[in-house]
């Protein structure tokens, strides 16, 4: 028992590993296809009227080279006249990746809530609560949009990208109240994840279905499937690049750890969004550049408004006397975590492999504890170990005195 209780850390990091590997790979061929056949929607061109290929129901087709081959994909208007015996549904791709996800957010911020999930200068929650509150933000998210999809709001493009641009941001803001920076985040992104995934099994692979036992059947199929998951997936294409972002926003803690990080994650998502709407527009082949350097400006304004402001920190005239303050300082923040052998529950290793349990190693880490624990505040985790503001300030006064 004693070996296990020992191992399970290190076997949750081989774990969150693995499932991570499994999860960009599914992700890629998930967001791969999703991007090419938004371009290829957007690339055919209809048949000459009269044509063959016309007659036979084709609404647009194109010719492509790729690895030394010909393609001629071709698009029929509802259905083909009959139904090929070899039909590929891409659906697994979709499953995969929100199954790996769901796994991931499982293993890295629900078996260790604590430290992942719960800030008590925000919420003093337990590890249930802080769960709950994610899984229910998950349920909410799909079942607001589906709702507002499915209401008259759903017809109209523009202002249900508003509406639900408006709610995502109100979802920030909210678990922003209950969780620490970094789980928010990533549950809005869990949220948007979740989103498009169901809409793959709840709308576009059922309709899929419909129309093929419609031919099945002798029958011709309702157009309005068609139409339908065409909504649905044009939806997740411009969800795509603020999930991007998401995923790989917890290594950057200037993001998530901003006392605004709704705010934060609003702009970054709008600008997303505008930069995808820019390539949907190409395709069809019109240029549009407001778009991205709209996109990009919002960027560059943020990077602005972020920035940590210069430290007031006065320091000591002893450089050695210094060093010893920020020594005991780290060793009692920070070395339960950043050692070769940690000591907080949960970590087999000392995370991103920074060891700060002695000088030398401190030395060599300087610029990482000044922009973690002074610019960013992101680290203690969660502040787990209390570190003070006073103590903030002598880092940073050790640090811009030339870290001695």
């Amino acid at each position: 028992m004693d070996v296990f209780g020992y191992l399970t850390p290190y076997l949750l990091d081989w774990l969150n590993l693995v499932v991570r590997w499994l999860h960009v790979i599914t992700g890629i061929a998930w967001i791969g296809a999703s991007f090419y056949f938004v371009w290829l929607d957007n690339n055919i061109r209809p048949p000459a009227p009269g044509s063959a290929l016309a007659a036979r129901g084709v609404s647009g087709e194109l010719w492509a080279v790729h690895g030394g081959g010909f393609y001629n994909p071709q698009k029929y208007l509802v259905a083909p006249a009959e139904l090929p015996k070899q039909l590929h549904w891409f659906k697994w791709e979709a499953y995969s990746t929100w199954l790996s996800g769901f796994a991931l957010l499982t293993i890295v911020y629900y078996f260790n809530a604590q430290a992942m999930m719960v800030d008590k200068s925000v919420a003093d929650l337990s590890s249930l609560q802080a769960v709950a509150i994610g899984i229910v933000s998950l349920v909410l998210g799909w079942t607001v949009y589906d709702l507002l999809c499915r209401s008259k709001l759903g017809q109209h493009d523009v202002a249900f990208g508003v509406v639900m641009y408006a709610f995502l941001v109100a979802s920030a803001a909210l678990l922003g109240h209950y969780l620490s920076g970094r789980a928010a985040t990533i549950h809005v992104g869990a949220m948007i994840g979740t989103i498009m995934v169901a809409n793959v099994l709840m709308l576009i692979i059922p309709g899929q279905r419909k129309m093929v036992a419609a031919m099945a059947a002798g029958g011709k199929p309702d157009p309005i499937h068609g139409l339908r998951a065409k909504q649905r997936s044009v939806h997740n294409n411009y969800f795509t690049l603020p999930v991007l972002f998401i995923m790989i926003s917890n290594h950057y803690a200037m993001i998530y750890h901003h006392r605004h990080a709704w705010a934060v994650l609003a702009a970054i998502m709008a600008a997303g969004v505008l930069i995808r709407h820019f390539f949907n527009l190409r395709h069809r082949g019109r240029i549009e550049w407001r778009y991205p350097l709209a996109g990009v400006a919002i960027l560059l304004a943020l990077a602005v408004a972020i920035a940590p402001p210069p430290s007031a920190a006065v320091a000591a005239s002893d450089p050695v006397a210094r060093f010893v303050r920020v020594q005991a300082i780290i060793t009692a923040r920070c070395t339960a975590c950043h050692a070769d052998k940690p000591t907080q529950a949960g970590f087999a290793a000392a995370p991103a492999g920074v060891e700060l349990h002695t000088p030398a190693l401190i030395h060599q880490n300087a610029a990482r504890i000044y922009q973690q624990a002074v610019q960013t505040k992101a680290m203690p985790l969660a502040n787990l170990t209390g570190m003070t503001d006073a103590e903030r300030a002598q880092v940073a006064a050790w640090y811009e005195a030339g870290a001695l």
